[in-house]
């Protein structure tokens, strides 16, 4: 009921402030404190990493880690933060943020808005480790070198989590897309596994990539992926296409996540997952608001599911529900543990 309550409050001011509000509320202890939920069906190991369960937290809620203890106690099997710049950045001029209620989606265009790595670093260290934490990588928007940003950022925070995501795939950096295209990518990803190698303690490395492109730039990534040893692929990013929407800020620029993202982040996911074969770790993300689409999500080949802006609109206490839920199906279609339903949908989304 208090969930529901806040929710209502928060939806009565403007997007921007009820998210640096929610972040006050979870380090003012104001939401649910379950402890990472799990279940032997649950429990899942992905790229040597152990999670209690598959759901996770999408980078950009936490973007400057500032709420990581908190949020681990909220039912979530892993958390990801950023994305994290090398320097810090304001993003863009505000509105960036609008809600779309009619088509439970948000678009934004914050433009990695984040304090930079020395700040983020500083809170990193002093993290606790219950669950596994991501860091998002991303680039300055006036940097020279946009491919050694990502590198440079690992370098200094890479001791201090347990995986990263190499953010190449938000619309609101201008041209930061372009990095997808194989060549760059090649680059890039290269520039981050020499950092990666440099580390003390190496971390298992994702792309994160666009709902965006075509079934050949989609393969040309997969094909990368595997070629350069990557743990794997985050699929997907926002996208930037407005098809169906009904709220009345749908031609705001920027990102469009939640609900109309789901079906076209499945195909890519899935598209993934025939390219890949398994051989690397496949994360769900696009709207996923319920237990069924979390599931969907992983018969589509996900090893891991996470979720953001089903939050703007279920509160917190999604994540108990989407979990118990994802439990009681896999138990009805006989799986005793999550791993064996991994891809048994892909036909369906091909």
């Amino acid at each position: 009921m208090f969930d529901k309550a806040a929710l209502a409050a928060l939806r009565l001011i403007s997007p921007e402030r009820a998210h640096g509000l929610a972040l006050t509320a979870l380090n003012m202890g104001l939401a649910p404190r379950t402890g990472p939920i799990t279940t032997p069906r649950l429990a899942v190991t992905v790229a040597g990493m152990n999670f209690p369960n598959p759901l996770g937290l999408a980078a950009g809620f936490d973007k400057n880690a500032t709420a990581i203890a908190p949020l681990m106690e909220t039912g979530l099997g892993f958390i990801e933060v950023g994305a994290i710049t090398p320097q810090p950045q304001p993003g863009n001029p505000q509105p960036r943020v609008f809600r779309l209620p009619p088509d439970r989606a948000v678009i934004n265009r914050f433009g990695f808005n984040n304090e930079g790595m020395e700040a983020a670093s500083k809170r990193l260290a002093e993290r606790p480790h219950h669950i596994p934490l991501g860091l998002n990588l991303g680039a300055n928007k006036t940097s020279m070198d946009r491919a050694a940003d990502y590198a440079l950022v690992l370098a200094r925070c890479g001791g201090l989590i347990d995986f990263a995501t190499i953010n190449i795939s938000s619309p609101n950096t201008e041209n930061l897309r372009d990095l997808q295209a194989a060549d760059q990518l090649e680059r890039l990803l290269q520039g981050v596994i020499n950092a990666n190698f440099d580390l003390a303690r190496p971390v298992p490395l994702f792309v994160k990539i666009a709902p965006d492109l075509t079934d050949d730039e989609i393969d040309a990534i997969a094909e990368l992926a595997l070629q350069m040893q990557l743990s794997g692929i985050i699929a997907t990013n926002t996208t930037i296409s407005r098809e169906g929407l009904r709220g009345r800020h749908r031609r705001e620029t920027g990102g469009l996540s939640g609900q109309p993202l789901f079906e076209r982040s499945t195909q890519v996911l899935a598209r993934l997952s025939q390219q890949t074969g398994g051989k690397i770790a496949l994360i769900g993300v696009g709207g996923v608001a319920n237990a069924d689409q979390a599931y969907i999500k992983i018969k589509a080949g996900a090893h891991l599911v996470q979720l953001y802006t089903g939050l703007v609109y279920g509160g917190m206490g999604l994540v108990a529900d989407i979990l118990q839920g994802l439990d009681a199906a896999l138990a009805q279609d006989g799986h005793d543990s999550l791993k064996s339903a991994i891809g048994t949908g892909v036909d369906a989304w091909l």
